[in-house]
Formats: C-alpha cells, sequence, structure tokens
C-alpha cells in the first residue's frame, strides 16, 4: 500500500483561461499561463507556459502560440492535452517526491455554466494524463471551500469569482448553489479594453502581454481611490505613423476604459441577488459579498460594490488562489465533499 501512494498522487488543477495551477502534497507546483507554443511543421509542443508566454506575439511563421481555454472552457482540446502533459512533465523537474507521470485521483474545477459537451472535453483531457478517477468541482464552490467557508451550513454565502474568462457568481448554501450568473467579461475582456481605449485615445497599438502589464500595474474600476498607483509608462506603435513611441496612462484612464465591463458585472451581481431567496438573501446582508480571482484585484472592485449593493464586500486573502485551494480542500476530503464533486 506504502509503494502504491508512493507511485500515485492525488493533484488538485484550477485549469483556468489565463492561469493553470496545479496543487499536489498541499503544495502549489505549478502556476503557468494557459498557453503554449507549437511547431507549425511537425505540430509538436516546443514550449508552454511562461517559457510559452514569453514567446507569444513575437512568433515567426514556423512557430504558433496557442490558448487551448476560452471563457473558461477547452476550445482547442488537442492543445489542451498537450498543455496539461507539459504542466505534468514540469513536475519531473521540481524536487518533489514525485516519480511517476500516473495519478490516483484528479480534481478539476470548471465554470457553473460549462455545457455536458465542455464537462467531458475537460474530463477527457484530465484522464489522458492517466489519472486513476477524475472528479469536477463548480468555481464559485471551489472558491467558498478554499476561503474558509462551510459550504454545508445552511447560511447563505455569496462568491464573485473573476478569471480570465469568466465571471462566476453564485449564492452558495448546503453544499449547492442556489442561484447563480456567470458571463464572459471577465479579466480577457478588460484587457481587450484596454488595448481598444489605447488605439482609440492615444493611437498606439499595443499588443496582450502589454495590456496585461497595464491592468496589473493600474487596472481599476474606480475612479477616486485613495492611495493611487503611480502613472505608467507606456511602449507601443504609433499608429499614425508606425514608429514605437511611448506615453504616460494614469488609473483614472483605465477606470473609464474598463467602465462598460464593470457595469456588466455589476448587473450580474444584482440579478443574482434578486434571485437570491429571502432567507439566504438575509445571510448575504449579514455575511457580505466575498471577491476571488484575479479580477478581484482590480482597484477598487470592492468599493464599487459596496456602493452598488449596500453590502459589506471582501477581498479573499491571495483571491487567485482561492480556487485551487478550495479544489485541494476536496481532493483531500473526497467523502465529506462527494456532494459537489461531479465524474
Amino acid at each position: 500500500m506504502g509503494l502504491i501512494s508512493y507511485f500515485y498522487k492525488d493533484i488538485a488543477v484550477d485549469l483556468g483561461t489565463a492561469n493553470t495551477l496545479i496543487i499536489l502534497n498541499d503544495k502549489i507546483v505549478i502556476d503557468e499561463p494557459s498557453i503554449i507554443a507549437i511547431d507549425r511543421n511537425t505540430n509538436k509542443m516546443i514550449a508552454v507556459g511562461k517559457a510559452a508566454m514569453q514567446m507569444h506575439e513575437k512568433t515567426h511563421d514556423n512557430i504558433k502560440t496557442i490558448r487551448p481555454l476560452k471563457d473558461g472552457v477547452i476550445a482547442d482540446f488537442h492543445a489542451a492535452e498537450l498543455m496539461i502533459q507539459g504542466m505534468i512533465r514540469m513536475l519531473n523537474k521540481q524536487k518533489i517526491n514525485f516519480v511517476s507521470p500516473f495519478f490516483n485521483k484528479i480534481v478539476v474545477c470548471i465554470p457553473s455554466g460549462t455545457t455536458d459537451v465542455e464537462k467531458r472535453a475537460v474530463r477527457d483531457s484530465a484522464a489522458h494524463t492517466g489519472a486513476r478517477e477524475v472528479f469536477m468541482i463548480y468555481e464559485p464552490i471551489a472558491a467558498a471551500i478554499g476561503i474558509g467557508v462551510n459550504i454545508a451550513d445552511p447560511i447563505g454565502c455569496m462568491i464573485v469569482d473573476i478569471g480570465g474568462g469568466t465571471t462566476e457568481i453564485a449564492v452558495i448554501a448546503l453544499a449547492g448553489i442556489a442561484c447563480d450568473q456567470s458571463i464572459k467579461i471577465a479579466g480577457n475582456a478588460f484587457n481587450n479594453d484596454i488595448l481598444d481605449y489605447m488605439r482609440k485615445q492615444h493611437n498606439l497599438l499595443i499588443g496582450e502581454r502589454t495590456a496585461e502589464q497595464i491592468k496589473i500595474a493600474i487596472g481599476a474600476v474606480w475612479p477616486d481611490l485613495p492611495e493611487p498607483p503611480a502613472d505608467y509608462e507606456v511602449h507601443g506603435k504609433d499608429l499614425m505613423t508606425g514608429i514605437p513611441k511611448i506615453i504616460s496612462i494614469n488609473y483614472r484612464e483605465i477606470a473609464g476604459a474598463l467602465e462598460e465591463s464593470a457595469v456588466k458585472i455589476d448587473n450580474a451581481v444584482l440579478k443574482a441577488l434578486e434571485m437570491a431567496p429571502p432567507e439566504l438573501a438575509s445571510d448575504i446582508y449579514k455575511n457580505g459579498i466575498h471577491l476571488t480571482g484575479g479580477g478581484a484585484l482590480l482597484r477598487g472592485l470592492d468599493k464599487r460594490l459596496h456602493h452598488i449593493t449596500k453590502l459589506p464586500v471582501y477581498v479573499a486573502g491571495e483571491p487567485l488562489q482561492a480556487v485551487v485551494r478550495g479544489t485541494a480542500v476536496a481532493l483531500k476530503n473526497i467523502e465529506a465533499y462527494r456532494g459537489v464533486l461531479m465524474v
């Protein structure tokens, strides 16, 4: 039995549109961008994760980069398999107790709006790693577990998980989702908003990676921050001359650029609150709204939602890790969380 447990490990996977995280033995061992680079001539993967991201938007005719996930679900089945396998191979390069490419159990989190076809794609991709058992868990439930909520309690908890491809909003009680909203407005949409703003307002052409860097450095959805970030220098290409140039922008400009997408998240939160049964709404009034995912790091988002809903709003500690940590808790306690796991 000891030999079997040594060779066969259990892993928890947050297969995200923007980033993939893997937990093994209660430790985050993989935190990489969800992207691969392949050789067009051989169709073989040549890089995965950070290495592939460094190539993104800089490739020539022989190399292309692929993001296998779109809007939180697998869009390219073959590329997703290559990416998962490549990230698992990374485990062998780390100094951890891992000597086999096979697993006993894998738990993968998925958006709450996932269709049966999309679930099958995730299940098959995970199964092709050699896992004996594959389980799936909805992201809002995993996020709630990850921030320490006892989801089995008869007390309503509202989670707003803003990832790369989707924003998942759910009211959770009695180990289930009482009502939810899933919209395809999240981190990637914010990046596109920034791209459009720089092009229209500053005649500056920038890439996806630069938009992401702007979002991280000065991204905001509230125009009056008590501790505003410093202005940010943006490198891009002048649309009029085609010559590289640098301009300086401030967080208020980005708040304006993100306003349209932020309003859609506001409306989805309000709709989920409207759908909540009265007793659960009462619980949310007492316990507030919990923000998880990378989008929770947008400056002023908590203030914005508090202003709109008049409810307390809390940003989770390490919001980027909440989902994968909740997935790992479910993995360690399969029987206790059997009711929220799908096969």
